[in-house]
């Protein structure tokens, strides 16, 4: 099964986000933008797992969160991958939380390679990903959109607190993906 590990937004966030994503949308830009009901934080993509390799996955999950207390995040800046002018990836960052999320992503990644998923050759970023570029149609406006929106960003974004890191199954479909907790571990309390 194709698998990820990722923090769930609150309601409230994701309605931000998906909000986010409309003033980009008005770029016309060839986007393949993530549903609101689906936009999350990733920790650690799996890619295809089996059945011995969930078990140890999710023991792994719930020792991880066993060490972590909760936390606040609050957004950052839009930002793209690999930069702002070739974007193929749309994405909001995290400021506060970046430091936790980043330690519970490091003790993700080494526990897990032990498990026969590779490491990852980048380092880890903390961000939300929005959409993901198909072509470069219109790539001119929404880089301009992009832009206009990190300058004009409220500056008291809401603050959401991770309770928890959850293990999904994803199944690829001809619309969008379909996201499924197979595992919940939740961080230890303040």
């Amino acid at each position: 099964m194709r698998a990820f590990i990722a923090i769930e937004l609150s309601p409230d966030l994701r309605k931000r986000l998906a909000s986010l994503e409309e003033q980009l949308k008005s770029s016309s830009a060839d986007v393949k933008w993530v549903e609101p009901k689906n936009i999350h934080l990733t920790l650690k993509f799996l890619g295809e797992i089996d059945e011995k390799q969930l078990g140890e996955i999710a023991k792994i999950i719930q020792e991880t969160a066993d060490k972590n207390k909760r936390f606040f995040i609050r957004l950052a800046t839009p930002g793209a991958f690999p930069n702002i002018n070739f974007p193929r990836v749309i994405w909001i960052g995290i400021d506060k939380g970046d430091s936790e999320i980043k330690q519970i992503a490091k003790i993700l990644e080494e526990e897990i390679s032990k498990v026969g998923i590779p490491q990852e050759n980048r380092p880890f970023s903390s961000h939300i990903t929005l959409g993901r570029v198909r072509s470069g149609l219109n790539r001119e406006k929404l880089v301009k959109n992009l832009e206009n929106l990190a300058s004009n960003l409220p500056q008291d974004s809401p603050e959401f607190m991770v309770t928890k890191i959850t293990l999904f199954k994803s199944t690829l479909s001809a619309g969008d993906p379909v996201y499924e907790a197979l595992k919940e571990a939740h961080l230890q309390g303040n």
